[in-house]
């Protein structure tokens, strides 16, 4: 039993991680080229600038600060949009779309993007709901192509 283990530990160290799943990202990079840690740090959507970048899960994201970046490398999980950035509201429903900079919620400490503020306004009259039905959608959404 234990050379079973250390045969198991030894493949699951030789192999590099494996990718965390999608995320929404258009020619302007990751959600849109907007800073994930300026809707914590500032309370508001604020674009990022290409000399402050960083290459997770296979995209582009963008800072307005270096200290932005700094904080989002060091704890990419934190600050990242939940659901790969993908419609909080679309993927309660069981499918995935894009959104909008404007359109999002910080609940529990988690960054939840949404369609529009339209959908944003549907999406917070029921958020505990909408979030416990995409975290199960997710786990089938996760991998799928748009």
């Amino acid at each position: 039993m234990r050379t079973g283990s250390f045969f198991l530990f030894l493949i699951v160290v030789s192999f590099p991680a494996l990718p965390q799943g999608p995320v929404f990202k258009s020619d302007e990079g990751a959600i849109r080229g907007y800073d994930p840690v300026a809707y914590f740090s500032d309370g508001k959507p604020v674009k990022g600038v290409k000399s402050y970048s960083y290459k997770w899960k296979d995209a582009d994201w963008y800072f307005s600060s270096q200290n932005n970046l700094d904080l989002f490398k060091n704890d990419p999980q934190k600050y990242a949009p939940q659901f790969g950035g993908f419609c909080a509201y679309g993927v309660s429903r069981d499918y995935k779309v894009k959104t909008e900079p404007d359109a999002w919620t910080v609940v529990e400490g988690k960054l939840y993007l949404n369609y529009d503020t339209d959908v944003m306004k549907t999406w917070n009259k029921d958020r505990a709901n909408y979030i416990g039905k995409a975290n199960s959608n997710w786990v089938s959404l996760e991998d799928k192509e748009k």
